[in-house]
């Protein structure tokens, strides 16, 4: 059976895939990936390579696609096919570790819970801030985070290299996947992923920010199924 590992995005965990997960298990070996302990997406990469088999198909969600990115930077051979979700490629930009080191900050002294609504909200489209359900599985799924964990994510991040030509070298089937809503890794950033990406296909999903999996559970996994048909 073909595996898929799923990788979680910053301050999520298997939650964030359940729904894709759940309903890929029936064709699948499916594996999801969190990352708590790591502050590199070097470690992160040889986290996933660890209990990898030989062959697999990787998709990774925001901070889990640069994660695939590295990942395929270190054992390219071993990555059947691709998919990038909600994500980027380049490498941390001026003034980005100020910004990010507010609720970093926050978190450390008051607890995670207090970034809470600060960080979930604004990574939701518009519309779907009204939805209570999808607002605290957000909330509660950051909830079971902690502040050293969200350090230590950020500090990977910010540390990350530029995977511009790891992108150009991708040579097997590539799903690069966005909300059409994403304010945090906007779709004209995977626009560019897919022109550098050869064998890549796009696809922007409506009424969607940039927890896609979770706002628009379905059409994420419409999306996931193609790409695991598509020819190698």
């Amino acid at each position: 059976m073909k595996t898929v590992i799923l990788l979680c995005g910053l301050l999520c965990d298997e939650v964030v895939w359940e729904a894709q997960a759940a309903a890929l298990r029936r064709d699948y070996d499916v594996r999801i990936i969190k990352f708590l302990g790591q502050d590199t997406l070097q470690a992160m990469a040889e986290h996933v390579l660890e209990d990898a088999p030989e062959r697999f198909a990787l998709a990774g969600h925001s901070m889990g696609g640069r994660v695939a990115l590295e990942v395929f930077r270190r054992a390219g051979s071993r990555v059947e096919r691709l998919a990038l979700l909600d994500t980027g490629f380049e490498p941390a930009a001026v003034g980005e570790a100020d910004k990010r080191a507010v609720l970093v900050n926050q978190a450390r002294e008051d607890g995670i819970d207090s970034i809470a609504a600060a960080w979930g909200i604004p990574m939701l489209a518009p519309r779907h801030r009204m939805d209570p359900v999808l607002v605290q599985a957000v909330f509660d799924m950051v909830g079971r985070m902690s502040g050293s964990i969200y350090e230590a994510q950020t500090r990977a991040l910010l540390s990350r290299p530029d995977a511009t030509e790891v992108l150009k070298n991708i040579d097997c089937p590539t799903l690069i996947l966005c909300g059409e809503e994403d304010g945090w890794s906007p779709p004209e950033r995977h626009r560019r992923m897919a022109e550098l990406a050869p064998r890549s296909v796009l696809r922007l999903i409506e009424d969607c920010g940039h927890m896609s999996m979770m706002e628009q559970p379905d059409a994420v996994l419409g999306a996931l199924r193609e790409w695991l048909a598509l020819a190698d």
